[in-house]
């Protein structure tokens, strides 16, 4: 079943985000995003939901993978990043192909995720953008690090990891 399905029979996008994902009581999901998680393995679909309190994502179908038993596993990609800990948004538009759109979310500690295949990437960039932005984390705001020059090709994804 896909997920704008799971979402109307499981009572809406909102629902669905606290089902999947540990949340807070007062937490509110502002936005969910259909989009492409990069990994090196390849781009996991998935949905990107953005919070009053959490970004965070889950692939649309579970992943194999091989546990350390060896025993071979599945499971859902899931990312969940407080908006406290993210340091920059940074949307990128490739100048040698502007269809090629990323945003790339970085957080404190220096993690750093690419997210590509947006059916609106410049909504899905402002309300990124725009949370960070007016998010208060113990009285101070954080403000956004927008890369300015949007052609940043040397920190994209690799075409050769897909």
């Amino acid at each position: 079943m896909n997920v704008t399905a799971k979402a109307i029979t499981g009572g809406g996008f909102e629902a669905l985000y606290k089902q999947t994902f540990a949340t807070y009581p007062n937490e509110k999901l502002y936005k969910s995003f259909a989009c492409y998680l990069s990994t090196s393995t390849g781009p996991v679909a998935g949905t990107l939901y953005l919070s009053n309190i959490h970004t965070a994502f889950c692939s649309d179908r579970p992943l194999s993978f091989t546990a350390p038993s060896g025993q071979v596993t599945w499971s859902y990609y899931k990312i969940m990043v407080p908006l406290g800990n993210i340091a920059t948004i940074n949307p990128v538009v490739m100048r040698e192909n502007p269809t090629e759109k990323y945003i790339q979310i970085v957080t404190i500690d220096g993690h750093d995720f690419w997210f590509m295949g947006f059916v609106n990437y410049e909504k899905a960039s402002r309300h990124l953008s725009q949370s960070i932005s007016t998010f208060v984390a113990s009285g101070v705001a954080v403000e956004p690090v927008v890369a300015a020059d949007k052609d940043i090709a040397h920190q994209k994804p690799d075409k050769a990891d897909y």
